[in-house]
């Protein structure tokens, strides 16, 4: 399931603006010609209690994975629905959660594991204090963190972490694993969090502006949690951006080659 975390809008970051991902996710075939996975995309809804019916009740769903794009301003998933989802997660379904520059998208906070693995401004900062501090100059509207990693419509080079993760193995590749991801000017901050041991950076990338090195992708590996339920596999990714279809010009050019969760 493709999902966000606001209502449908014209002018917001909605489902829609995913639409080649959700494209590329339905053409996936196996060597026999049949689809590898079913898709569901949808944007936020809100029941009389003010969650969303689907995300409330994921844990119950037929869902093998989640992948949200958090592009709210910080109230996009509600207590109840942060629950379901780690129960999601507790009975062995995957995710993938992606947000965007400085709180955007801070709801994640509340999600178990990967929720601490997103960095913000004012929620779960980055513990290494020295990567507090605008990294792009030219949006002055806009606070750390925000990695220029180039501009929208632009690709930048990934900087794979070796050993070479699964998640960035491709056959399209002449080096057998993704080189480029999308650009964005003010890319979010991912980081392995304290005390975790099933978890490593995967991918970083190097801003255009001050040349620092910044992590795009965060990858946990399946474990068994204290109350021995088998944690599905997650990524915390630093933009939902990566993703997203590219409008400056009204026709879609961009998306990331699709970082697969055992689908």
């Amino acid at each position: 399931m493709l999902q966000t975390t606001i209502p449908a809008s014209k002018d917001d970051w909605s489902i829609e603006r995913f639409s080649l991902l959700r494209d590329h996710l339905i053409s996936l075939r196996d060597k026999n010609g049949s689809p590898l996975c079913q898709v569901v995309a949808r944007n936020r809804e809100l029941d009389a209690e003010g969650n969303d019916p689907v995300l409330n009740t994921l844990e119950h769903s037929e869902f093998d994975e989640l992948w949200l794009f958090a592009v709210d301003t910080g109230n996009g998933i509600t207590p109840t629905e942060s629950a379901s989802i780690n129960a999601f997660r507790q009975r062995g379904g995957g995710s993938l959660i992606t947000r965007d520059h400085q709180d955007l998208g801070s709801s994640i906070c509340n999600l178990d594991g990967v929720g601490a693995a997103h960095y913000f401004h004012t929620r779960n900062q980055d513990p290494d204090e020295s990567q507090r501090q605008i990294d792009d100059t030219d949006t002055t509207s806009i606070s750390w963190p925000n990695y220029h990693s180039g501009r929208n419509g632009d690709y930048q080079i990934v900087i794979p972490v070796k050993p070479v993760h699964e998640l960035l193995h491709t056959p399209a590749s002449p080096s057998r694993y993704i080189q480029f991801f999308p650009a964005h000017p003010h890319e979010g901050a991912v980081g392995v969090p304290t005390g975790v041991s099933n978890a490593r950076v995967i991918a970083m990338g190097k801003s255009l502006i001050s040349g620092r090195l910044f992590n795009l992708a965060v990858a946990f590996e399946r474990e068994q949690d204290a109350a021995g339920n088998i944690l599905g596999c997650a990524v915390a990714e630093s933009t939902f951006h990566h993703f997203a279809d590219r409008i400056a010009t009204g026709t879609p050019t961009w998306v990331l080659p699709v970082m697969s969760l055992n689908l």
